[in-house]
C-alpha cells in the first residue's frame, strides 16, 4: 500500500499547508465517503458544508476557502483544487496492466508494419500491411490496427478497439475498449431498382496529438477526404462522431452525444451529454451546448445553447419560465 506524509503531497502540489495532522495518507476519497487516513478535496464552496461531517483528515480546497479545517486535520490551499486532486489520483495510481514480453506469441504483425522502440503488442492483436508505429506505444490485447495507419508515439490503444485502414492517431493518444476509428459514415441513396445503395467513404480519421477517444465511441471516415479530431479533443464514452466532421483542437464532447455527417465545430467547443448536432452545422469557438440539446442551426462564438431545438440559454431559461408558470395557472 502506498502510504504519503502531508508534506510528500504538498511537494508535488506546491500549496499552502493549513493545520496540523500526523496521519499518513493512504488513498484519495470524495469527501462523504473518505476515512480518516485518506485525502479528498473541496472543489466548490458549495461542497464546505460536508467537511464539518466528513472523516478525512485532510482536503485540496482552493485559496477562496471560507472555512477551517479544525483540530488535527489539515487544508492544502492551492489555486486550482480540481487540477490538484488530478495529480494526486496519479501518485496514488495502480501501475497498468504487465506485458511479460514486448509482442505476445499471439499477435499477428504484418512483415511490412514498422513498430518503434518500446512498443509492446498484446495477446491477439492484428497489425496489418505498412502500418507505422511510434515509439513506446502500446496495444493491449485484441486490438486490430489495419493496412496502412500510422500511431504516434506514446499511444495507448485498449483492448477491442478498431483502427480501421488509412487512418492516422497522433502522439499521446488514448483511445479505449471497444472504440472504433474509421468505420464507414452512414452514407446511403434511393434508387428506383435496388433500393437504398451505399455510398463509398473512401476518405480516412486523422486524430491529432493528445486525444481520447471513450469506450464503444465511433468516428467514422470521410466520404471523401478526411474526418478530423484536432489537438488535445476529449470524446466520452457511446459518442457518434459522423463522417467529415472537423473538431478543431481541445473540443469536450460527453456521453451519448452525437454529430451527424459535415460539422464543424471550432476550438475550445463542449457539447453536453445526450445532444444532437445536425448535419452541415458549423458551431464557432468556445461554444456550449446544452445537454440533451438538439442543434438545427449555426451557432456563433462563445454562445451557450439549450433545449431542442436549441436556443441560447437565456432565451430557453425565459420559455421555460413561462411554460411553468402557464401549468401553475391552468391548475389553479
Amino acid at each position: 500500500m502506498k502510504t504519503y506524509s502531508i508534506e510528500d503531497i504538498n511537494e508535488i502540489l506546491k500549496g499552502i499547508i493549513i493545520g496540523n495532522t500526523g496521519v499518513k495518507i493512504t488513498a484519495p476519497e470524495q469527501l462523504e465517503l473518505a476515512s480518516i487516513s485518506e485525502i479528498t478535496f473541496i472543489g466548490h464552496k458549495k461542497y464546505e458544508k460536508l467537511w464539518e461531517t466528513s472523516k478525512a483528515c485532510v482536503a485540496i480546497v482552493n485559496e477562496d476557502v471560507s472555512i477551517e479545517p479544525g483540530d488535527n486535520r489539515v487544508f492544502i490551499k492551492v489555486k486550482n483544487a480540481d487540477l490538484a486532486m488530478s495529480q494526486v489520483l496519479t501518485l496514488f495510481a495502480p501501475p497498468p496492466p504487465k506485458f511479460h514480453q514486448d509482442i505476445h506469441v499471439t499477435a499477428v504483425v504484418d512483415a511490412t508494419a514498422t513498430l518503434g522502440n518500446g512498443t509492446k503488442i498484446g495477446a491477439g492483436c492484428y497489425v496489418g500491411p505498412n502500418v507505422k508505429i511510434g515509439e513506446n506505444v502500446i496495444l493491449y490485447p485484441n486490438v486490430t490496427i489495419l493496412d496502412e495507419c500510422t500511431i504516434g508515439s506514446n499511444t495507448t490503444i485498449w483492448s477491442g478497439a478498431v483502427i480501421r485502414e488509412r487512418c492516422h492517431l497522433g502522439n499521446n493518444c488514448i483511445i479505449h475498449p471497444n472504440a472504433t476509428i474509421g468505420a464507414d459514415g452512414f452514407g446511403f441513396r434511393p434508387d428506383p431498382e435496388l433500393g437504398l445503395v451505399k455510398i463509398p467513404q473512401i476518405g480516412n480519421v486523422i486524430l491529432g496529438n493528445n486525444v481520447e477517444i471513450g469506450a464503444n465511441t465511433c468516428v467514422d471516415r470521410g466520404k471523401f477526404s478526411s474526418t478530423v479530431l484536432g489537438d488535445g479533443c476529449k470524446i466520452d464514452n457511446l459518442v457518434q462522431i459522423g463522417h467529415n466532421s472537423k473538431l478543431g483542437s481541445f473540443c469536450i464532447m460527453s456521453g451519448n452525444s452525437g454529430l451527424a455527417g459535415s460539422v464543424t465545430l471550432g476550438d475550445g467547443v463542449i457539447i453536453g451529454g445526450s445532444a444532437s448536432i445536425k448535419d452541415h452545422t458549423t458551431i464557432g469557438s468556445g461554444a456550449i451546448i446544452g445537454a440533451g440539446s438538439g442543434v438545427v442551426g449555426n451557432v456563433e462564438a462563445g454562445k451557450t445553447m439549450l433545449g431542442y431545438p436549441a436556443v441560447e440559454a437565456r432565451d430557453a431559461l425565459k420559455q421555460w419560465a413561462i411554460l411553468k408558470r402557464l401549468v401553475r395557472d391552468s391548475t389553479k
